[in-house]
């Protein structure tokens, strides 16, 4: 149903048509409109969601949103990926109680060939009551993140990442994580990559737990960090190692990360009976709440020599 869902919503987008700024007003024959100027460009287009096929949805550009990004917005991963949660069993529109009337594209990100982060403005009203639903999106799409146990000598250590954060301002100690690529979708490949890059680690996928998949199955088995105004949803994945202490006084104080990406990155490896304390990051406290579930039910699979 998903699949379904989600090829018919990108079937519906597959309507756009390079720009002319020769043209003042265009219309294809699917509904795609645009109004040209030589001082303010207007990009408009109009979907049909499968759930809602009487309630055309306006998408629309923000001024100083070219129209290259504005295709690429709507084409996006991202983009269609929302467009399906609206619709899913615990979405949005599913109960037919709110309308989505329509979308205000504010702002592209690129990653090279692709969109990174896109920035929207979504109008959805609910029908009894008229009032609107605050929408402000910045999406950016799943991510993993890696919980990393070193056994050495009775003792059970946790590596974390040292990284600037510009947003908060501040320097962050973190679990190694990464945001999942959308054209691949490998979750688990993606987790072993990442800590490879960020801790220079070598794991074996057999190794890998998915702690998030311990959830129930209502939740989409990820966790939200700030719904109230981003997407992204992590998946939360164990790795444990016996290992000698030399390995651990190696890797403190490591310098990572991919330079040309602009990541610059050290590894801190703290013992995890201070982990709770030491980091405001919350998928660290999200890892531990569910680990320590896990080990109280009886999840976990026992750890190997």
């Amino acid at each position: 149903m998903a699949v379904t869902v989600l090829r018919t919503i990108s079937a519906s987008l597959q309507n756009l048509k390079p720009l002319h700024a020769s043209n003042l007003i265009s219309k294809n024959k699917k509904g795609f409109f645009c109004k040209m100027s030589s001082e303010s460009p207007s990009l408009t287009h109009s979907i049909t969601l499968p759930s809602k096929q009487s309630e055309p949805v306006q998408i629309l550009a923000a001024p100083g949103v070219s129209s290259s990004d504005f295709r690429s917005a709507i084409d996006s991963s991202l983009f269609k990926q929302w467009l399906h949660n609206l619709q899913t069993e615990n979405g949005i529109l599913a109960n037919g109680t709110m309308t989505l009337n329509q979308v205000l594209i504010q702002g592209v990100d690129m990653f090279g060939k692709r969109i990174g982060f896109l920035k929207f403005k979504a109008e959805i009203f609910d029908k009894e009551t008229g009032n609107k639903v605050p929408g402000i999106v910045f999406a950016r799409g799943p991510a993993v993140a890696m919980l990393i146990l070193l056994e050495s000598e009775g003792e059970t250590f946790v590596v974390l990442t040292e990284q600037a954060r510009v947003p908060v301002g501040r320097i962050i100690l973190e679990l190694p994580a990464g945001m999942l690529d959308d054209d691949k979708g490998d979750i688990v490949g993606t987790a072993v990559r990442e800590v490879e890059e960020e801790t220079g680690i070598n794991l074996n996928v057999e190794d890998m737990v998915d702690l998030t998949a311990f959830l129930d199955s209502s939740t989409g088995r990820t966790v939200f960090p700030s719904p109230g105004g981003c997407d992204e949803e992590i998946s939360i994945f164990l790795c444990r190692k016996h290992v000698d202490k030399e390995v651990i006084t190696h890797l403190q104080g490591k310098e990572t990360g991919l330079r040309e990406h602009g990541e610059l990155i050290k590894v801190r490896v703290i013992p995890y009976k201070n982990l709770w304390r030491a980091t405001a990051d919350c998928k660290v406290l999200v890892a531990i709440a569910l680990l320590e579930m896990a080990k109280k039910e009886g999840l976990l699979p026992s750890l190997t020599t």
